[in-house]
């Protein structure tokens, strides 16, 4: 078991800190604007409720 971690640590064939850097911050864009699509589209649905409950009372 510890010859495997030891061989897997040794390694150069995989991923570099720097590699796994950048996926970290690709996927930390992605999210950011899932996030910010997700706002917007709260936002708008609750102006159209907004709108639609000012129009029902009319005021």
């Amino acid at each position: 078991m510890f010859n495997a971690i030891r061989k897997f640590l040794r390694s150069e064939d995989g991923p570099t800190a720097v590699e796994y850097a950048v996926l970290l911050a690709m996927i930390v864009v992605a999210c950011l604007g899932a996030v910010n699509q997700m706002a917007n589209a709260t936002a708008g649905s609750f102006e159209t409720s907004a709108q639609q409950i000012n129009g029902a009372f009319g005021s």
